[in-house]
């Protein structure tokens, strides 16, 4: 089991940056073999989205189309995940949480699905006033 705590949101100005943090740690003694960190987000009135993802330890990246050049996704040795927030907009308000997945020799060089990542943190809001 892996546990997943973000940190970093808060309400900034359109034009602001914010940086997320995404701190994982294991609740049991056995390590789970993560391979794909990922953020979400749940605006209102809107389906979640996949707003970026990393393929851990490789590096390989995807952004969704609102974000790519705003957002940065990365990580460190450490076990955490980033997310790199510039030039917000009003549309990036949402709760934004952070997903991880474990490997899986069947997705080969594919990203997870959304429904394919197995751990989920609780969730840090982001608002962006115009």
């Amino acid at each position: 089991q892996v546990h997943l705590v973000e940190s970093g949101g808060g309400s900034v100005q359109a034009g602001g940056s914010l940086r997320l943090s995404c701190a994982a740690s294991e609740a049991s003694p056995y390590t789970t073999n993560i391979d794909h960190m990922a953020w979400f987000r749940q605006s209102p009135g809107k389906q979640r989205e996949e707003v970026a993802a990393i393929y851990t330890g490789v590096g390989t990246t995807k952004y969704a189309n609102s974000v790519k050049g705003r957002f940065t996704i990365s990580e460190d040795n450490a076990k955490i995940t980033y997310l790199q927030m510039d030039s917000l907009v009003p549309e990036d308000t949402g709760m934004y949480y952070c997903a991880a997945a474990r490997a899986w020799i069947g997705r080969g060089a594919n990203f997870p699905r959304p429904n394919e990542y197995n751990f989920w943190g609780q969730g840090t809001q982001v608002t962006v006033s115009s």
